[in-house]
């Protein structure tokens, strides 16, 4: 049986996963924020993602054309970690483990974190587990199971303390 996901959802969770790949396009393309979300909003940047299609004699990889995106949710999400982001990262840097250090984090891995800690904080009108679920699926599309493990403890940390 299909899940049913309102289109409203899904422009959602286009929204971060551009997000994500924005917050890293600024910190390491040296590109402005604002030509940034204008190239993604515009359909220039962000509107394919790479699938796997693994088959029992080979693996592959496809371009896949992404749904459309809640591109004002998207601008918020980026321009909001742009301009809160040092903030953010101390309050990352806190839920860290002794030892460990949010700017030796591999960059996408940092991206991911400060576009979720920034929604946890702003977005009231979302429920936090589902964002934290939204963050932890990407990590999951980034990464392999240990870094979303992370993701996912650093974030319900982080969910119950500012919500």
């Amino acid at each position: 049986m299909a899940k049913y996901v309102s289109e409203k959802i899904k422009m959602k969770s286009v929204a971060r996963l551009a997000a994500v790949q924005a917050t890293y396009m600024i910190e390491f393309g040296q590109i402005s924020v604002d030509e940034v979300v204008k190239d993604f909003i515009n359909g220039e940047v962000g509107r394919y993602v790479i699938e796997d299609d693994v088959t029992e004699y080979e693996e592959k990889e496809n371009l896949v054309e992404l749904s459309n995106m809640d591109t004002s949710y998207f601008a918020e999400v980026v321009r909001g970690v742009h301009k809160e982001k040092e903030m953010l990262e101390k309050s990352l840097s806190h839920y860290l483990r002794e030892g460990w250090s949010f700017d030796r984090f591999d960059g996408t891995l940092r991206a991911l974190l400060l576009c979720a800690a920034y929604e946890l904080v702003h977005t009231t009108d979302v429920d936090a587990t589902v964002i934290v679920k939204e963050y932890v699926d990407l990590a999951y599309a980034f990464f392999d199971k240990n870094e979303p493990k992370m993701v996912n403890a650093l974030l319900d940390q982080i969910s119950k303390a500012v919500r």
